[in-house]
């Protein structure tokens, strides 16, 4: 270790002391207040250890719900995409939005950043680099003590007797009261790969952005990407960088998308309220967004613009895909290209009903389809769940209702309900509150009765001054 590297260390340590003085400046009311229900049971299971997971988990916590656990499926540092399939060089946010900290200002990213590298350095930075926030959502974890169990995979959930959920994992049953699936993006349903892909191309021909690529193997070689988005140009850039000789990406439309409706998205007003929009309005924003797509960043547009090996293929649609003797075979409507492996930028689908742990409570799950008659129909939006106000799901009926309370979703696929909130960094600071006191709220009220009778036979004395007897 550098002395550099010791420096910061003892400054990051001294701005956890400082997070946790700050806390407790803000611990008001004390008193812990949730009932136990029993040896082993939860009051909050959390599905995700990535910033979403780890926020709600710290939100929890300032409501002394203390009884949680957050699991990962991957192992301790790995949990989201950061440093796994995550290719771009910094985050596309903007650095100065605030987040995960929840309004305490010591555990903003930017007082972690200024500490190792001073105002100058918070300054001269461009946008928060990828590994970094990694680095920082480590030591977040850490500071705040969050109960992580990594190398976790829910499998299935299910009801595990009155008020209960059961959560079978690849380390054992789990039960909890409350159950939230802070999943990111892909944890409304699965990502997505075009069928004529499947049929005609064996796996080891080609990989979603969300997969692992082992770009070492195809150095000199030549890459096909499918999809405009922002990940499609994290990817060129990145397969560039290590050493592929040609890259070539193909969009459906006639020019890349210019606007980014997301900017305009991030004011208080619209990050805060959207939840509060009716379906009808929910409806047409949501649908204007998704028409319009997120265009991929300048600088990583340009990054990848500037290697000689780069190719754009604007009004390029994949029309068929064939394994040829060396490779693949693309077919567009302005002809045939050969490359030696495709990745996917093809996005995610969203429906309860692709994910395997709602299995035997993806039936109950109400969804937009189900809730509201568009006047023109959108299928990806129809396909979403259509949320409560705190992010808890709804049924299609009364007894589904009943079957699904206590489960949260606090993923991707909440944006027609609740707007940029859940897994969009940009819209946290306004979603962890409302999926905190909706949790709160639901423990407080399923206990209300033996709340309110402990409250009736509270007689612990308070005053204990006497005075003397009155005179006639």
């Amino acid at each position: 270790m550098t002395s550099m590297q010791a420096l910061q260390q003892e400054a990051l340590a001294n701005l956890a002391a400082r997070v946790r003085h700050d806390l407790n400046c803000l611990d008001y009311p004390q008193k812990p207040w949730v009932r136990l229900h029993g040896e082993g049971v939860y009051d909050a299971v959390i599905i995700g250890g990535g910033q979403s997971g780890l926020a709600c988990a710290f939100a929890l916590m300032s409501k002394h719900i203390d009884n949680i656990l957050v699991v990962d499926e991957n192992p301790a540092g790995q949990e989201g995409p950061w440093i796994t399939y995550a290719r771009m060089v910094t985050l596309r946010t903007p650095k100065h939005l605030t987040s995960i900290d929840l309004g305490v200002a010591s555990l903003t990213f930017r007082a972690w950043w200024e500490v190792q590298y001073g105002a100058e350095g918070w300054e001269s930075l461009g946008k928060i680099p990828r590994q970094d926030w990694m680095r920082y959502l480590a030591w977040y974890r850490e500071t705040l003590s969050i109960p992580v169990r990594n190398d976790t995979k829910v499998t299935l959930i299910e009801n595990g007797g009155p008020g209960l959920f059961k959560l079978s994992t690849s380390s054992g049953e789990i039960l909890a009261r409350k159950v939230v699936l802070a999943t990111g993006i892909q944890g409304g349903g699965e990502w997505h790969v075009p069928d004529f892909i499947k049929a005609a191309l064996p796996p080891e021909l080609y990989a979603h952005t969300s997969e692992a690529v082992d770009f070492n193997a195809l150095k000199g070689k030549s890459i096909g990407i499918l999809g405009g988005g922002a990940s499609a140009f994290d990817n060129a850039q990145y397969a560039l960088g290590e050493g592929v000789a040609h890259v070539h990406v193909f969009i459906r439309k006639a020019e890349l998308p210019r606007v980014n409706p997301i900017r305009f998205m991030e004011n208080a007003g619209f990050l805060g309220h959207f939840a509060d929009l009716d379906d009808a309005a929910k409806y047409e924003a949501i649908d204007h967004f998704l028409a319009l797509n997120q265009p991929p960043t300048n600088d990583t547009f340009n990054r990848a613009a500037a290697y000689p090996g780069f190719a754009l293929h604007t009004g390029e649609p994949w029309l068929a895909a064939k394994q040829v003797e060396d490779g693949v075979e693309i077919n567009t409507p302005k002809g045939s290209y050969k490359f030696d492996f495709l990745i996917l930028s093809t996005g995610s689908l969203t429906d309860p009903a692709l994910r395997p742990e709602l299995a035997v409570l993806a039936p109950d799950i109400a969804c937009w389809r189900d809730k509201y008659a568009a006047p023109k129909p959108n299928p990806l939006i129809d396909a979403h769940p259509y949320l409560a106000p705190d992010f808890s799901f709804t049924g299609k009926t009364s007894e589904g209702a009943a079957r699904l309370h206590g489960l949260f979703n606090f993923n991707y696929a909440a944006l027609p309900s609740m707007g940029l909130s859940a897994a969009a960094l940009s819209g946290m600071k306004f979603a962890v509150p409302k999926l905190a006191l909706g949790i709160s709220r639901q423990l407080f009220v399923d206990d209300s009765s033996e709340i309110l009778a402990g409250y009736k036979a509270y007689a612990e004395e308070e005053f204990v001054g006497t005075w003397p007897a009155v005179q006639a």
